[in-house]
């Protein structure tokens, strides 16, 4: 029911392909709307700034020709050149006098102007610092639309622009007068809206044909890879995920699920191994209790001490067990945490390796123990001796036919090295990684061990890795292996 409630929550929403079409439709309204902004809306205000600075910028020229004998010739060039009418008058007294004239735009203004609207032009161009610029525009009378200057033009719907300065040089003032026609833009403005609109369709379908073909590319590559991933969650573990020439994005999903796939595979099968060993372990010391108890019950003279023995290391073994898998799972799950304190880890070694003295006399073990000086630590004693105990019990099980095993501790100048030595059949490179996991076997065959409960490696691990040591194995098939670990030494006088 979850499942088909989340499949149709996802087929509800939005595909990557309707996603690109939308994104690319908002790129593409973004550029048209700056189009459409620019060059229709703001056509007429960027053509009339342009126009502006044009006659300002030959204001500018003619200025320096003020006083000098060139002045006219360098006017009309101006006004030849950039297509205006130019007026230069020096004021003497109340009066003004012109000192240089050219007409060459077709519908001048400047030279149809009354005194009184000369003189209005004037101060207005005092009064705003020396510079002013009037946009005339005239209807079919003649009449100014949005001002109080009349004035008659020989043609009727004209715009003008008029620059007016005023420039005082060697205690004489002169005004600079400037005119050019602004050509009407409106028939260019509806032009560009007409094109702009059918470009406009034009984008919006290439986007939406360019959307299906880009979502196409990038959306098949990954459906494939989906499809395959959805049969992960059905236990097919053994999924391809080939390389193909693809982008780089899908390609680093591709490994990514791939390496997945091997992981989930693997600890699929550890679990299952991990179940089958575990109900292993519990049912043969659960058998075995169960058989002495029912001989002592029903066979007379059967309820020995030799019985009873056998019964009770039948359940210290099921209570160690049980007790491991708790120290493990309280290890991973971070609720069982190391006390670190200072103590003596050699003495620590040499206490441990009394435990195995029964061992040794009794069955025919031949476990050595090599130390090259007092190291002092500061650690969890508790957990670092269930470390050693692991390793020996490890090296204990798995020895092979010569039945030895040798400690060996190491003191560096900074660090205290302990290595657990066996000669067993070894470890096969690929598989090194694997054996810290929990009741991973090499052999992949079940057998009962000697000592410990087959959880050794994993806690040891555990327990390493909260102290923040160093560990490792070095291991060849055929010769045996060397388990080892590290812990940084402390001056004994430490607290």
């Amino acid at each position: 029911m979850r499942r088909r409630e989340k499949d149709t929550a996802t087929r509800g929403r939005v595909g990557i392909r309707w996603r690109l079409f939308v994104c690319l439709a908002l790129f593409t309204a973004v550029i048209l709307v700056t189009l459409w902004l620019f060059q229709v809306r703001l056509l007429s205000y960027f053509y009339e700034k342009e126009k502006f600075d044009e006659i300002t910028e030959a204001a500018d020229e003619l200025q320096e020709y003020l006083a000098k004998d060139d002045l006219e010739q360098m006017a009309r060039e101006q006004a030849k050149e950039q297509g205006i009418c130019v007026c230069v008058f020096r004021v003497e007294g109340q009066d003004a006098v012109r000192i240089a004239n050219a007409d060459a735009a077709p519908n001048c203004v400047i030279h149809h102007l009354g005194d009184v609207v000369l003189t209005q032009l004037y101060d207005a161009a005092r009064n705003n610092g020396g510079e002013y610029n009037k946009r005339f525009e005239f209807d079919n009378l003649g009449e100014e639309v949005d001002g109080h200057l009349p004035v008659f033009l020989r043609v009727r719907n004209s715009v003008n622009a008029i620059h007016v300065r005023v420039v005082e040089q060697e205690g004489t003032q002169y005004v600079l007068m400037l005119d050019c026609e602004l050509t009407p833009v409106s028939a260019t403005v509806k032009t560009l809206e007409m094109q702009f609109i059918w470009i406009a369709c034009i984008l919006l379908v290439a986007t939406l044909l360019f959307a299906m073909v880009l979502s196409r590319i990038v959306a098949k590559p990954l459906i494939l890879i989906t499809q395959k991933a959805g049969r992960l969650s059905a236990g097919e573990f053994d999924v391809e995920f080939p390389d193909e020439d693809s982008y780089r994005e899908v390609q680093e999903l591709a490994d990514a699920l791939r390496a997945a796939a091997t992981e989930i595979g693997a600890t699929d099968r550890l679990q299952r191994e991990l179940i089958a060993n575990i109900s292993h372990d519990l049912r043969t010391p659960l058998t075995m209790i169960k058989g002495y108890s029912e001989m002592m019950r029903d066979i007379p003279g059967e309820n020995s001490p030799e019985n009873i023995q056998a019964v009770i290391d039948e359940t210290t073994r099921l209570s160690e067990l049980v007790s491991d898998l708790m120290d493990l799972s309280r290890l991973q799950a971070g609720a069982r945490k190391p006390q670190h304190t200072v103590f003596d880890f050699t003495e620590t070694l040499r206490d441990a390796m009394t435990r195995y003295d029964t061992l040794i006399r009794h069955k025919g073990y031949q476990i050595s123990f090599e130390l090259q000086g007092a190291a002092t630590v500061r650690a969890d004693r508790t957990m670092i001796l269930q470390v050693i105990y692991n390793l020996i019990n490890n090296a204990v099980n798995y020895t092979g036919d010569t039945m030895r095993v040798r400690v060996t501790e190491t003191v560096g100048e900074s660090r205290v090295r302990l290595a657990v030595a066996d000669d067993g059949e070894g470890i096969p490179p690929e598989q090194i990684k694997e054996i810290w996991n929990r009741y991973y076997r090499v052999d992949k065959e079940h057998r009962r061990a000697v000592l410990g409960t087959g959880l050794g490696l994993s806690i040891v691990k555990e327990v390493l890795e909260a102290h923040g040591a160093t560990y490792g194995v070095d291991s060849a098939v055929g010769v045996g292996s060397i388990f080892w670990f590290e812990l940084p030494l402390v001056s004994p006088d430490e607290s």
